[in-house]
């Protein structure tokens, strides 16, 4: 059988004190039963000195028939059984049982042997050594008292005695009591303990039992039934109460770590519903950073490869171009061949116009960085650009944020940046349409957001994983293919990214993250900070 913890708590308690308290009642009954012993040797040996003394004068007188019926009248009391007179012979010479008149007694019964337990008797006994407890002839506890007549300087010179005067002992006298009262009153005592100690022991058992069930059974059983709930992957639960016991200290624990279990498990949950999703924006951001990756690394190679064929042609394109002006502005070149040779003019320029645009793409410029606004650049490069704007009919949408954070360019690699964003977007729109520009703050920290839209033909989806690409251009015959390339390389070592958003027929969205400059950088003057 499986026994509850206050079960076996109140138990062993119960126990405990059942045997502190049993230990107790006894020491009282017997500490009792010594004192009523006590006083009933006093009040003995008080009435045994209370008949000698009353006795005295009728014995001077020898008046015996006086001795005895005064003897007499004192044991027909109810608690004493007899009296008796024994003189120094051992002899019985009175006792209020006739049977026993003329018995001479042995000096080993209890009378006798406390004094005369060695050879020489002894004179002067303590009332306790006096006092004997014994059973009588039918088997009642009675209590004795020898007290020894001792013999006085009147009883020698008395006229009627012939006892020498150097006799210390007379007689003795001997009084016999019934202990049936004491034991009575000695049994009654001890049942009036046990009954209390038994009522004492229920009542502090039940005390005992609802505060342990309050204080500790309670506590605990109500932990005991949120670990199960806990087993059973229920977090919900808090446990009530507590305090500052050790009992409310394993509360709060409990409470924090059903907490700190609960957070766990939604953070588990929501890894494992949104793995998925995370799997797939890690693997999209490490494709894009390949992409990046490559994308450099061909720039890189085609920035050698320009480089070289930049400084192989441009001697015989400059010779050319040089060359084929002289001849047509001569008078003798037949008007016929006018129309070739500016042709070759053209087309030669247009060579020159590449070659000059492959060294810039493949010369790594070094950025001289400073503290700029780049609300200010903007406006620098919207107002070299008005009047093309003005005539294609395009208008333009300014959407600055207020108190933009300074950010740490070359002012003229990012004005370069600027052009470009800007001149693609009105190349996109022959027709008119909306330039939109806004500079705001990133959602992603220390960032600000340059955005460059237009409304106009967009760029097929199958393009803008290229349009970054060197010599890669969607103009047909008007572009070079190498802006977006210069500038996606500028923004880079200013450790900021491009993204391109664009629907074919609807417009394209260009967005440029640039870091906003920390603090230690050397501010630039107010006025710059403008715009």
């Amino acid at each position: 059988m499986r026994l509850r913890l206050i079960t076996k708590f109140t138990l062993v308690s119960a126990a405990l004190l059942l045997f502190g308290m049993a230990l107790l009642a006894a020491i009282n009954i017997q500490t009792l039963k010594t004192l009523l012993e006590e006083e009933a040797v006093r009040d003995l040996d008080n009435l045994s000195e209370t008949i000698i003394r009353t006795t005295h004068y009728q014995m001077l007188e020898d008046d015996r028939e006086r001795v005895y019926q005064m003897i007499r009248e004192v044991g027909s009391q109810k608690e004493i059984e007899h009296i008796r007179l024994i003189n120094k012979d051992g002899t019985i010479i009175f006792s209020t049982d006739q049977a026993e008149i003329g018995t001479m007694l042995d000096k080993k019964t209890e009378a006798c042997n406390m004094c005369h337990a060695e050879d020489q008797p002894l004179v002067y006994v303590s009332s306790m050594n006096r006092s004997r407890i014994f059973s009588d002839r039918n088997g009642k506890q009675v209590l004795g008292m020898a007290k020894g007549i001792y013999g006085e300087r009147s009883c020698s010179a008395a006229a009627c005695h012939f006892h020498p005067a150097d006799a210390k002992i007379l007689g003795v006298l001997d009084v016999i009591v019934s202990r049936e009262g004491m034991l009575a009153q000695t049994i009654s005592y001890r049942n009036n303990i046990l009954a209390l100690t038994f009522v004492l022991l229920l009542l502090f058992s039940l005390c005992l039992t609802l505060l342990v069930q309050k204080m500790i059974n309670g506590p605990i059983k109500n932990l005991l039934l949120h670990t199960v709930k806990l087993s059973r992957g229920e977090f919900d639960g808090v446990v009530e109460g507590g305090g500052s016991d050790e009992l409310g200290e394993l509360t709060t624990a409990f409470n924090t770590m059903t907490v700190n279990l609960r957070g766990a498990r939604e953070e588990i949950s929501g890894w494992a519903s949104t793995l998925e999703q995370r799997v797939e924006e890690r693997t999209r951001e490490l494709k894009e950073m390949q992409s990046r990756l490559l994308r450099s690394e061909k720039l890189a190679s085609l920035g050698e490869l320009a480089a070289g064929i930049a400084h192989e042609i441009n001697n015989p394109l400059t010779g050319i171009l040089m060359f084929s002006s002289m001849v047509i502005d001569d008078r003798r070149l037949d008007p016929a061949l006018k129309g070739d040779m500016e042709t070759i003019v053209r087309e030669t320029g247009r060579c020159a116009e590449i070659v000059r645009g492959l060294l810039n793409f493949a010369r790594e410029t070094v950025p001289q960085k400073r503290l700029d606004c780049a609300a200010r650049i903007m406006e620098l490069t919207l107002g070299l650009v008005e009047h093309q704007i003005a005539v294609q009919n395009i208008r333009v949408v300014r959407d600055f944020a207020g108190h933009l954070p300074p950010v740490l360019v070359d002012p003229n690699q990012l004005e370069q940046v600027f052009m470009n964003m800007v001149i693609n977007a009105s190349q996109a729109m022959p027709q008119g349409g909306t330039l939109t520009v806004r500079i705001e703050a990133s959602s992603r920290p220390e960032t600000l957001c340059i955005g460059i839209a237009d409304t106009g033909c967009g760029i097929p989806e199958e393009d803008l994983g290229r349009i970054f690409d060197p010599f890669f251009s969607t103009k047909e015959q008007r572009g070079t293919g190498l802006g977006l390339a210069v500038s996606f390389g500028i923004i880079e070592n200013h450790q900021g990214q491009i993204e391109v958003e664009s629907r074919l027929g609807e417009g394209t969205t260009i967005t440029i993250s640039l870091p906003v400059a920390g603090p230690g950088v050397e501010e630039a003057p107010r006025e710059m900070l403008e715009v």
